[in-house]
Order: C-alpha cells, then sequence, then structure tokens
C-alpha cells in the first residue's frame, strides 16, 4: 500500500503535458470488440483502469502488444470466452461496455453487474432496457447479466435519463444492427464523440455527433484502424485548479480548450487570468486568494460532475462564500468530511454543500473514498500548511497517469511512500 506525503503552501509553476483521456479509452477499448481486425491506439494513458480493461480482454481472448511507440496493438477480432467475471469488473463500471458490442457481434453475454467508485448508484436499466428494444433477451441473476439475441436491430431508443455510458453502449451495439437506431437525449460529452470518430473510421455509419440525437445505420463489418485518444480535460482541469489554489502560475499542454468551456469559465470568475491556443491553456493567478465560485453540476456541456470534488478544496480557501450543487450523483460528497479535518468550513445541505472560505488550510492525515475526491485531497495538501498524508491513493491511479511526478515538474513537494 502506498500513501502520498505533501508539504504544502508552494504556489505551482512551469508547464506539463496531459495524458489521454481514461474515459475514452476504456470504450474504445470495448469498441474492439466488433472488429474483425485489430486497433492501434495511441495517446493512452498508463492507468490501474486501463490494465484492468486490458485483462479483462485478455481474459475473453483478446491479445495486444505494447508498442514502442507507447501505442497500444489490440486484437479482439475473435473473443473465446463471453464472460466478464465479477473478478475482474468489481473495481470498474465500465466493464458495462462489453455487452453491447458482444451482443451486436456474438449474439450472447455474460457480464457481472459492475463496481467502481462508490459515489452512487448508477443503474444498468438504462442499458438493458435499449437492448432489449434492440431484440435482446436480458436475465439478471445471482449478480450477473444473462443477455442473448438471435440478431439486434435497430429502434428508436429514448433515454429518460442522460448517461454517457448507456450511449457508448448502445451507439456499439447499433453500429453492427440491422437497421436503423436513433438515440433521443444522448450524452455529448467530448469522449462520447470520440468513440464515434472512432467507430466512424472503423467504418460505422454515425451521424448527429456533438447533439444529443444520434442515428446509427448498422453495417455488416468494422474494420482495424490507428486512432490517437484525446486528452484527458477531467486530467487538464485538476491541473488548472490545483495551480488556481496555490497562487500559481501554469501552463498545460495537449488539451483542447473547446472541450474544457465550463471549467474555464469557472477558474475565470476565481480571478484567474486564462490564455488558451488550440492545444494548450496558461492560467496565471498572480499570487491572488481565489474568489468563490458557485458550482452545479450537470450534462456535459454544462459544468461536470468530475470536476466538483475539486472545486470545493478550491472553494474552502476562496475569499467569501459559495455553494456547490450536485446533480449526477447522490453520493459524490464524501470528501466533505476529510476537507473539513483540515479546518475547511464546509456545511452538507441535501446535494448542496455550503462553502464558507479560511484564509488557510492545515495538513492533516486524509484517507482517499474515490478517484476524484482522492483529486480534491491532493489540491488542498497542496494549498495547506503543513503536511498531509493521503491514504488509499490507489483510487488517484485508476485516472491520473504519475501524478506525484507531474506535480514535482510544477514545484510541489510530494512524494509517494509505501507504508
Amino acid at each position: 500500500m502506498y500513501k502520498l506525503v505533501i508539504n504544502g503552501g508552494t504556489p505551482l509553476k512551469g508547464s506539463i503535458k496531459t495524458s489521454g483521456s481514461k474515459n475514452a479509452t476504456l470504450p474504445i477499448f470495448f469498441s474492439s470488440i466488433l472488429a474483425d481486425e485489430p486497433l492501434k491506439l495511441s495517446n493512452t494513458p498508463q492507468l490501474s483502469d486501463v490494465s484492468t480493461t486490458l485483462r479483462l480482454l485478455m481474459d475473453m481472448g483478446s491479445n495486444f502488444v505494447l508498442e514502442e511507440d507507447g501505442s497500444i496493438f489490440i486484437d479482439s477480432s475473435a473473443l473465446t470466452n463471453l464472460t466478464a467475471e465479477y473478478s475482474l469488473v468489481k473495481t470498474m463500471r465500465a466493464s458495462i461496455l462489453t455487452l453491447g458490442p458482444m451482443l451486436a457481434k456474438y449474439k450472447k453475454a455474460k457480464i457481472s453487474l459492475p463496481g467502481g467508485c462508490a459515489i452512487g448508484t448508477r443503474p444498468v436499466n438504462l442499458h438493458l432496457d435499449a437492448l432489449e428494444k434492440m431484440g435482446a433477451t436480458i436475465e439478471v441473476k445471482n449478480g450477473y447479466i444473462y443477455a442473448s439475441t438471435k440478431g439486434l436491430v435497430g429502434a428508436q431508443i429514448n433515454f429518460d435519463l442522460i448517461s454517457v455510458t448507456a450511449t457508448e453502449n448502445i451507439v456499439m451495439a447499433a453500429s453492427l444492427a440491422k437497421g436503423i437506431t436513433t438515440i433521443n437525449n444522448a450524452a455529448q460529452e467530448p469522449e462520447v464523440t470520440d468513440l464515434i470518430r472512432c467507430l466512424k473510421k472503423m467504418g460505422a455509419k454515425i451521424s448527429g455527433e456533438n447533439t444529443s440525437t444520434l442515428v446509427i445505420e448498422g453495417v455488416d463489418i468494422l474494420s482495424g484502424v490507428e486512432y490517437a485518444i484525446c486528452p484527458d480535460r477531467i486530467e487538464a482541469g485538476t491541473y488548472l485548479v490545483a495551480a488556481a489554489i496555490t497562487g500559481g502560475k501554469i501552463t498545460v499542454n495537449n488539451i483542447e480548450p473547446d472541450a474544457m468551456r465550463a471549467v474555464i469559465g469557472k477558474l475565470i470568475e476565481t480571478g484567474a487570468d486564462i490564455q488558451t491556443n488550440q492545444n494548450s491553456i496558461k492560467l496565471d493567478m498572480k499570487g491572488k486568494r481565489p474568489y468563490p465560485v458557485n458550482i452545479r453540476t450537470s450534462a456535459y456541456p454544462n459544468f461536470p460532475t468530475d470536476m466538483q470534488a475539486q472545486f470545493m478544496a478550491l472553494n474552502s480557501i476562496a475569499e467569501g462564500s459559495s455553494t456547490i450543487t450536485e446533480t449526477i450523483f447522490e453520493n459524490r460528497f464524501m470528501h466533505v468530511p476529510e476537507l473539513s479535518r483540515m479546518g475547511a468550513n464546509l456545511k452538507l445541505e441535501g446535494n448542496t454543500v455550503v462553502c464558507k472560505g479560511v484564509k488557510s488550510l492545515s495538513g492533516a492525515n486524509l484517507m482517499a473514498t474515490d478517484l476524484r475526491a482522492s483529486a480534491s485531497l491532493v489540491l488542498a495538501g497542496l494549498a495547506a500548511q503543513g503536511s498531509t498524508t493521503i491514504e488509499r491513493v490507489y483510487h488517484l491511479d485508476r485516472g491520473y497517469e504519475m501524478i506525484e511526478e507531474k506535480f514535482k515538474m510544477l514545484g510541489a513537494d510530494i512524494e509517494r511512500v509505501q507504508h
């Protein structure tokens, strides 16, 4: 087991490069199940969730090779095992994304109900109801989804709620289904668009990307491609908030600013000076204490739930009061008691946290509870006076590649220690 030890109070300065997006990499890996040929994927991040996905695909019969240039050559064209076992999916909710591709390609699947961060219920009923409309027979028993079909057919899918993974699952399933599938109230996140672009390069016929209505005309086969994963906007946002909370000045490279308009807007409200170009963002806090910002999470293009915890850390030391309202997940405030232990003045009222900024936080011993909560504790530790220790950092390794090394490049006093 490892922990992070942070000696805070140093403004971050310098430049870093973001990794490829975790939330785009996983569905694109699973899309390899649909192809009759291998995929070569570049800009893939080295994360525990990525490793778990590769182990799951290998268990199902995929082969992969890590190329010298860092890209991954993955061949899932002939699976021999159509079961996603609990032992491999218990830490990762994205495993549900094997369901659509396996039904479309092999007409059969057995998938453990997924695990992942304990940030609230993320029901799979949207996935299952849509696949049933497309001709699947589905039974859930003993913790597994048993699904089969004589052949998926196009259907009109109207999601009651916006769901990234449900949108991705049905887009993949529809790519090889007979006929036309229309998805209404589809998720518009950049990671969904990245999957669509990869599928289109493979030969899928999909229209409506970047909108809430997707139309997919099924094809008979999908081919292998070379494809570069999009940059991780949440990782970039985390480092930008880290600079803002410490009064620093950084440049984040390998990022698409257009995908981060909501986050950039809130950072400008904190008093940060921000400049963007085609693939980089510069933030200069000029040593100032941030102004508080009110946050309400919502589906893209609005403010992302995956950045809520990081902004709560920032609001904790902001010059004034603010509110943060979480509308996506009902249990995504587990960082509140940990930040409070550092001296933050936070009051939980239903799905809203009222933040009254304090002048400074104090270092403390903390426990990470989920991926983005872990990031917020790191940011708080970077801004705090004294030493902060964060345990259970394996949560961080699910979504941040070499986080302590990147922070060191920006001048942070941070170490990973075995205990």
